[in-house]
């Protein structure tokens, strides 16, 4: 027998049928669930996201109303506060349990508590999930039972602790009987303006052909090899899959190790593409580690998001002009990599992960301005801006975060066009004004005070004397302890 007559399952960051924790429960538990999402309410300017994000979410919410429907239930949209709504919803529908999966960083965390009290309230049973993560904060603990500060034993351990199976997707979730909703969200939701970005195509099963064509179609074997090569696809590219929970991260690593299994078995045992094929799995499974490293650096140190992690950068001095960062935003620095990422960003949503490292150092090292302008722009045009992984990798990048590149390792754009996109294929596809300029030319600042090709700028700093000054500033700002 069912334990609760009706469920409300509040749909978060796991807009998913298949192998989702708290709707499963909720579906074993409840005669009937109604599926409800709550929609933001602010209006055409949010620190934390902008129309790309809100455009894919829309597509999301579409596709996962008409996979509800075809289970003969359907989707309960409300606009406001969740913990508002879910009072709301509890009242109308009678509801005796609320469930939902958990979220990590203190804003949703904040507001689960929020949830839990008018749950409290109104004597409604409250259910949370571990879904989002493979293994929770609390589950990943130094010896000492504290929290891990640096990547590297994180990853040892969490690659060591048993990881759970997949399940399935509910087969009924009962009727919703004519409960108001509001309609699904367009853009004019947010009043928030059209954008031209090509983006993926939101929704499960979209998700779930991109991550079959990732571990199928030979990507995931050449990880390891082609991971830092910014020019094709080169990555999974599921990033926003995993950040909007239209993929379970569950499938995804037991996906991975399903193909480690047939890749050391194609060819025979110690056969070299098998031995390749296993490192890259390997190597993409560790990336899955980072991911929840960051989420338990957030969860410890929910002020990360105010300040630098390693107390000992704070309060440096950050000097970058207005006029630099409209320049390092637009993608107009003269510094053709550093260009180019941006100018993929702004048209399609997404950057390289190697690209986001070097745009990021750029504009903190060469340019001096704060890291986080940047850790914000990036969150309102990433389809994938996941605040805890992008605020891991832009104090990474500024040399002030856990487990950073030390501030006296600052990537030079020229080297790192050497390094990942020598034949300059990656540059010409996003910076048109360079696609007749030899690639040899991209791997060093201009000597003859003339620009790469007509239209495009000069670099607008020279980089080695911007390296100097960093290290200036930051040796000054630490004492003379400064360990080069």
């Amino acid at each position: 027998m069912p334990k609760h007559a009706i469920i409300l399952h509040w749909f978060r960051r796991d807009l998913r049928l298949t192998d989702n924790t708290a709707l499963n429960a909720a579906a074993k538990d409840g005669a009937q669930v109604v599926p409800v999402y709550v929609l933001s309410d602010w209006k055409k300017a949010h620190q934390w996201t902008g129309s790309i994000r809100q455009q894919f979410l829309c597509g999301c919410l579409d596709s996962l109303a008409r996979n509800l429907g075809k289970l003969g239930s359907r989707l309960i949209l409300r606009t406001g506060r969740a913990d508002l709504e879910i009072e709301k919803l509890i009242l109308e529908t009678k509801a005796t349990a609320v469930y939902f999966n958990r979220d990590y960083d203190p804003y949703g965390r904040d507001m689960e508590k929020k949830v839990q009290a008018v749950c409290a309230r109104y004597g409604v049973v409250c259910q949370s999930y571990k879904d989002r993560v493979l293994h929770e904060p609390d589950e990943v603990l130094t010896g000492s039972g504290g929290p891990y500060r640096v990547y590297t034993p994180y990853s040892r351990n969490w690659l060591a602790l048993d990881k759970t199976a997949p399940t399935g997707k509910p087969t009924t979730l009962g009727a919703v009987r004519l409960i108001p909703s509001d309609p699904l969200p367009t853009l004019e939701h947010w009043e928030l303006p059209t954008t031209l970005a090509a983006l993926p195509a939101g929704g499960e099963r979209a998700a779930r052909e991109r991550m079959k064509g990732f571990i199928e179609y030979r990507t995931l074997m050449s990880y390891a090899q082609k991971r830092n090569t910014p020019a094709g696809i080169t990555t999974s590219r599921l990033g926003q899959d995993l950040r909007f929970g239209l993929i379970s991260i569950r499938e995804l690593y037991a996906r991975c190790i399903a193909a480690a299994g047939g890749a050391l078995s194609q060819g025979g045992q110690g056969d070299s593409p098998s031995i390749s094929n296993r490192l890259s799995i390997e190597t993409y499974i560790k990336e899955l580690a980072w991911r929840e490293f960051y989420q338990a650096i957030l969860w410890y140190y929910p002020s990360v998001f105010d300040e630098e992690f390693t107390p000992k950068f704070r309060g440096l001095p950050w000097s970058g002009s207005d006029e630099d960062f409209q320049s390092w935003s637009q993608g107009k620095t003269g510094f053709p990599i550093v260009d180019a990422g941006m100018r993929e960003l702004l048209s399609t949503g997404f950057m390289h992960n190697r690209v986001r490292m070097i745009v990021s150092m750029f504009l903190t090292k060469d340019l001096h301005c704060h890291w986080k302008l940047g850790e914000s722009f990036f969150m309102q045009h990433l389809v994938d801006g996941e605040n805890a992984s992008n605020n891991g990798g832009w104090q990474w990048s500024a040399g002030t975060g856990a487990d950073a590149a030390p501030y006296f390792r600052i990537q030079n754009p020229w080297t790192q066009t050497k390094n990942y996109d020598p034949e300059g294929h990656y540059i010409r596809q996003w910076v048109p004004e360079l696609k007749n300029v030899p690639a040899e030319r991209f791997l060093a600042a201009p000597k003859d005070g003339r620009a790469l090709a007509p239209g495009y700028l000069l670099p607008i700093v020279d980089h080695g004397r911007e390296r100097q000054r960093t290290l200036a500033i930051f040796a000054k700002h630490v004492g003379s302890s400064a360990d080069f």
